[in-house]
């Protein structure tokens, strides 16, 4: 019999957790597979050799339970850019070497786009190089929702919810004071608005927030946006904005970058933050009303209190199916939601190629954005809302929402 790895990468999410749930469930219950380890720190972990069984750490169903709620990652991510083959062979050598000493036959790596990325060049290598006794998969998870090949990702669904929650909570605390005031919410999301976008689900029959709303796919202009919010004023006492944090001027550069560090990843990718600071005092200086921004920052990844029962049932689904396809013998693919054309929300997973997936961003379709560009169509609307439906009965301890943590 074979061992099992699951290993998480790139930025935690409020589902993550359920979809390695989901590996366990199915390496557990397929009677295949000795044992279930989880890698500590991604693929770092691997290098490394840092491995826990998890089949005796979540032995009881209950446990499993408990980790597919908690948000995060409870195995520890990283942000490692596996080199290319050609230019270091005894990389990706290293990695088959430490599979196989450790009989592992069955690896699946969740994460987004540059996580798919891994997973793409070790099926490559093992392909090029005749390697059939390891098979290595993909278990979708980003909350930026820009994978390709895929309906929607696990832990967007988590994110939405939050998001639309927070618009909802922002607007009743604003709606206070009969005064003029901006509210500008920054929110996740550098080349992708589907978190942005999903601020729209807090609207109402009574009360329409956020007014404006500004995806990243669309160039940015200061002067029509201070004269969008001139207009929203003069209709609304109090005006709340959602801005993706990585909007861009027409010659692709970010907003305000000067308020930005200019530090990069290990992917390449820039740090952002600040646009929601940048256009506050864009509109006290301009206009001269009250104004704030709000950055919703890290607590949109993992608000474990506020998870949809949709996304973490999906979630945990997909690592299952993973895993089982994995065991059945396919190998270089990615588990994928794909909706049916139902009158209900209704979605099946299936296999997806990953050289159609790897390092693609999948945006916000033009045709879902307004002409006018500060806010979405109701076909966006339709799309987003089944992904939020359902809450979780998330234990408490002590107050507060009891959480795994790997010990």
């Amino acid at each position: 019999m074979k061992n099992m790895l699951v290993a998480q990468s790139g930025g935690p999410s409020a589902a993550i957790n359920a979809t390695v749930a989901g590996v366990i469930d199915a390496g557990i219950s397929s009677g295949e597979i000795e044992n279930v380890y989880g890698a500590l720190h991604g693929i770092k972990g691997v290098l490394n050799e840092d491995f826990v069984v998890l089949n005796e750490v979540c032995k009881e169903p209950a446990t499993r339970d408990l980790l597919s709620v908690t948000p995060a990652a409870a195995l520890g991510s990283c942000r490692w850019k596996l080199d290319d083959p050609s230019k270091n062979e005894e990389q990706f050598q290293n990695i088959i070497n430490i599979l196989r000493k450790n009989n592992i036959g069955y690896f699946i790596y969740t994460g987004g786009n540059d996580s798919m990325d891994t997973v793409y060049k070790l099926s490559l290598y093992c392909e090029s190089h005749g390697i059939h006794d390891i098979k290595i998969m993909g278990a979708p998870k980003t909350i930026d929702n820009d994978l390709g090949e895929t309906d929607h990702c696990p832990g967007f669904g988590s994110a939405a919810k939050f998001i639309a929650t927070a618009f909802s909570e922002i607007a009743c605390d604003s709606y206070v004071y009969d005064i003029p005031s901006v509210t500008i919410v920054e929110v996740m999301g550098r080349n992708a608005g589907w978190l942005t976008a999903s601020a729209a689900l807090a609207r109402t029959e009574k009360r329409r927030v956020p007014q404006l709303i500004y995806l990243c796919e669309r160039a940015f202009d200061v002067d029509v946006f201070e004269m969008d919010v001139r207009q929203a004023l003069k209709e609304n006492m109090n005006v709340i904005i959602a801005v993706s944090e990585g909007v861009k001027d027409a010659q692709g550069r970010y907003v305000g970058e000067e308020t930005k560090s200019g530090k990069e990843d290990a992917f390449g990718h820039k740090y952002l933050s600040g646009i929601g600071k940048y256009l506050e005092g864009v509109v006290g200086e301009r206009i001269g009303c009250k104004v704030r921004s709000v950055e919703l920052n890290v607590l949109q990844r993992c608000a474990g209190y506020m998870l949809s029962n949709t996304d973490i049932t999906e979630s945990r689904n997909l690592g299952a199916y993973a895993a089982i396809s994995a065991i059945r013998g396919e190998s270089g693919k990615m588990s994928a939601l794909k909706r049916l054309d139902t009158k209900d929300y209704q979605v099946e997973i299936e296999l997806a190629d990953l050289s159609k997936i790897a390092n693609v961003e999948k945006k916000v379709p033009m045709e879902w954005i307004t002409e006018d560009g500060h806010d979405i169509k109701e076909e966006l609307v339709d799309y987003l809302r089944p992904l939020i439906q359902g809450e979780v009965n998330v234990p408490y301890e002590n107050g507060v929402p009891k959480n795994f943590i790997l010990e």
